[in-house]
């Protein structure tokens, strides 16, 4: 079973800056979108960033300028740089990986809080 891992969610103030990280527990062939989803208590979880594996990236809009997905397609890991960061940022964020056609993969998640 391949589990992607998070890491380096936290604690952090209002206009601090956290870089997430997203690796598989095993090369995964055939993917070709990597993300980042985030998910408030009582809210839907909400699509933060994607790329595409040739490199095309999108954002959320409240996120735009803010935050920079990168991956790196040789490891099978995907990156979230976020800067400026607001409370209304606070949740937990997931990775998902997916292919081209049929598996799609998700993180535990990790916990982002941006106090104020």
């Amino acid at each position: 079973q391949v589990q992607l891992v998070e890491s380096g969610g936290g604690l952090v103030q209002t206009g601090g800056s956290l870089t997430l990280s997203c690796a598989a527990s095993r090369y995964i062939f055939g993917i070709n979108i990597m993300g980042w989803h985030r998910q408030i208590p009582g809210k839907r979880r909400e699509l933060v960033a994607e790329m595409s594996r040739e490199g095309s990236p999108t954002y959320l809009d409240s996120v735009k300028g803010r935050f920079t997905i990168s991956r790196d397609n040789a490891k099978n890991e995907v990156y979230l740089q976020m800067t400026d960061l607001k409370p209304e940022d606070t949740a937990v964020y997931s990775c998902n990986f997916r292919k081209w056609v049929g598996d799609s993969y998700w993180g535990q998640g990790t916990q982002v809080t941006v106090s104020p």
